[in-house]
């Protein structure tokens, strides 16, 4: 049995963030920023893959447990695949979530080209209840910071994550990622002053955003 998860903060854990989220307590989270598997079968050019990203079967119960754990009036903002847009929604609603905006993320080159060449992602946020407006909102279209995607094939770049923390989570406050991958959504809550919780369920990018978390710490991570 997974042990209760209450004051545990400034980490990133090992396992399925599903039973994960199930031990801590409802609303305790400030605000979630995610990245989870676009359900794409996605695989980069050097043949590294994203964990359950073949398969919906964690959809709905990760976003019931992403609500749950979110305070009344938090919000989320979750990337998500445009092709499975409507799985995507549809969990989203079951799970009690509002949609109250829409971001595109610019990018400068194409990551792939077919019909369209594709210079972009989006993400939605996602809102529990009746949040307060922010004091400086965010446009909703920001510029992508290309990572090379060295640490992680869908790596998402810290310097365009901050503003949306910085935006959604109160100084002080508790951010969330529960597909944490390499931990730029921790990197960046780290960088803001707030505090950050983790998920990863495979354990080389857990290992890996360990690392690096201890390393933007000055820390030395253990052996």
């Amino acid at each position: 049995m997974t042990p209760p998860i209450a004051a545990t903060v400034n980490t990133v854990l090992h396992g399925d963030c599903i039973a994960l989220m199930g031990a801590m307590p409802a609303g305790g989270v400030d605000c979630i920023v995610t990245d989870p598997p676009y359900l794409a079968h996605y695989r980069s050019r050097d043949g590294r893959g994203v964990p359950n990203d073949d398969n919906a079967a964690w959809l709905a119960p990760a976003y019931a447990g992403m609500h749950r754990v979110l305070k009344p009036g938090g919000l989320c903002v979750s990337f998500y695949g445009w092709p499975k847009a409507d799985l995507f929604i549809a969990a989203w609603r079951a799970a009690g979530f509002r949609m109250v905006g829409h971001i595109v993320f610019r990018k400068r080159y194409a990551s792939s080209v077919r019909y369209l060449r594709h210079q972009h992602e989006q993400a939605y946020v996602l809102a529990k209840g009746e949040p307060s407006l922010p004091a400086s909102p965010v446009p909703d279209v920001i510029d992508w910071c290309y990572t090379g995607n060295r640490l992680h094939p869908t790596q998402k770049p810290v310097a365009s994550l901050m503003p949306l923390i910085e935006a959604f989570c109160p100084p002080g406050g508790l951010v969330l990622d529960p597909f944490a991958g390499s931990g730029s959504t921790l990197v960046a809550a780290q960088r803001l002053g707030r505090a950050y919780l983790g998920m990863e369920i495979d354990a080389g990018y857990h290992r890996l955003a360990a690392d690096r978390l201890a390393e933007a710490e000055g820390v030395r991570p253990a052996a």
